[in-house]
């Protein structure tokens, strides 16, 4: 796992180092300065014999969750979010219950999370913002030297990956960098991304012809850190008349605690690291306020990574405190889980709980530090575009992510992380009628049939000799 996981700076960029030079003729002639500002990989080849360097194309591949954009979207979003195998993890044998009861909780929970998003504006600004990062990232590169073209791709929303995908072999792109918009890894974030990239590559002939590298996570960037760090001291100073008296509340997306101890999830190792790294930046610029770092957004009775964050508001108004300041850390962008979930739910909560004074640190969204990192990180991993230049760059000492796809997922296959591959055939694209929506059809009833059978089953081998079975001696001994 070390490699997989291992630690990159932000280098200072050498482009000749990292194997970036302009185009040449066979012979070793200088090519014109092309006013497109598009740069060549070069490819090692005999220092005294030059070999014709390849024009390319680079292509960025911003991966982010999706979120409904109207109302009418929420029930197709949140059977997508539930039909992935990551999200709800059934055993091997009722995988083929995923879609139906993808229908069953995206259905049941639709209207709650209607409202949820109506409260926000009715739709999740997190499209808009993301081709907002996307955008800003284009630029920054230009201003580096480097023509770039950046593509969304959602998970469980409008753009899917695979539009970006088709976007991507339509335009010609031949060197790929891709960027999941998460700080920290996880499997059921990243880890669900790439393993249906994965699956892409390995059914698409054009798209396996893409040189291409993966950034997996990058909460250790010293820019990620900095600009994670003046937003919080940014926020202290503004919104608090004491900026010593608050507590900085870490607020952490979730994960059930079976992913990281039975399925080796690094999400929280990471998260920890990450944290660390921001106070350590703050305490070097001045700012040392206690912190403390919880977990939100939990689903089901299965127990998640704790302590929780609504426990530990309701534990810190125990002990009277009075001031808090609140920071989404595993967010780069505001969404429902900010803009609802924090600004609304936990405030409200804080407030019956005895806190007086709340403040919460924005989103980094196109924070210019942090996109300019952003821009860095691509940059410095374009070398691994290229096999030849990978093994370069590796020996001039360019400490850069790990490769592609694959090798990734299977350094995490290896570690025994258990990530199902997703079944896009599953997917809605519609916002009225699901492709798996209960219809009362003779297929769906005998899913109802089965999912009723199975859970009978079992509540009678709970009960034992006292259930229905137990007269006929089945059971009887458990």
């Amino acid at each position: 796992m070390e490699g997989t996981f291992a630690r990159y700076g932000n280098f200072g960029l050498n482009y000749s180092r990292a194997g970036l030079r302009r185009s040449r003729r066979r012979g070793g002639a200088a090519a014109a300065n092309d006013s497109s500002g598009v740069v060549a990989v070069g490819r090692e080849g005999n220092e005294e014999e030059e070999e014709e360097e390849e024009e390319y194309k680079v292509g960025v591949l911003l991966l982010n969750l999706g979120g409904p954009e109207t109302l009418d979207d929420v029930q197709p979003f949140l059977y997508n979010l539930f039909a992935d195998p990551d999200i709800i993890r059934l055993p091997g044998p009722l995988r083929f219950l995923q879609g139906f009861l993808a229908n069953v909780l995206s259905s049941s929970r639709a209207p709650k999370s209607r409202e949820a998003y109506e409260s926000i504006g009715g739709g999740s600004p997190l499209r808009r913002i993301t081709e907002a990062q996307a955008h800003a990232l284009q630029t920054a590169m230009e201003t580096r030297g480097i023509a770039a073209k950046a593509y969304v791709g959602m998970r469980y929303w409008k753009p899917f990956t695979e539009d970006a995908i088709e976007a991507i072999k339509r335009d010609g792109v031949n060197r790929l960098v891709v960027l999941p918009l998460y700080p920290q890894f996880s499997i059921s974030t990243s880890g669900s991304s790439l393993r249906l990239l994965e699956q892409y590559f390995s059914e698409d002939e054009a798209l396996a012809r893409v040189r291409h590298t993966v950034i997996p996570s990058w909460y250790q960037r010293p820019g990620y850190v900095k600009a994670m760090a003046a937003m919080i001291a940014k926020t202290l100073r503004e919104q608090f008349d004491d900026e010593k008296e608050p507590i900085i509340f870490f607020s952490a997306h979730g994960v059930p605690t079976s992913y990281v101890e039975e399925a080796g999830d690094p999400y929280k190792d990471e998260m920890e690291a990450c944290v660390g790294l921001i106070v350590d930046e703050l305490r070097a610029a001045g700012v040392d306020n206690e912190h403390v770092l919880a977990y939100q957004s939990r689903v089901g009775p299965v127990e998640w990574l704790k302590p929780y964050t609504d426990d530990t508001i309701r534990e810190l108004g125990r002990k009277g405190t009075k001031a808090l300041c609140a920071v989404p850390i595993s967010f780069v962008s505001e969404h429902i889980e900010t803009l609802e979930e924090i600004d609304m739910e936990y405030r409200e909560l804080a407030e019956e709980s005895g806190v007086e004074k709340w403040g919460r640190v924005p989103a980094l969204d196109t924070d210019p530090l942090f996109i300019d990192d952003l821009a860095d990180a691509v940059i410095e991993s374009l070398p691994y575009t290229s096999r030849m230049n990978k093994r370069r760059a590796d020996k001039v000492g360019l400490n850069v992510p790990p490769s592609e796809v694959g090798q990734i997922l299977a350094s995490y296959d290896l570690a025994k992380l258990a990530m199902p591959m997703p079944d896009s055939s599953l997917r809605t694209t519609s916002s009225t009628k699901g492709a798996d929506e209960f219809t009362g059809s003779p297929g769906d009833l005998v899913n109802v049939t089965i999912v009723v059978f199975v859970v009978f089953v079992f509540l009678q081998y709970v009960a034992g000799a006292n259930g229905l079975f137990g007269s006929y001696g089945v059971f009887t001994n458990w």
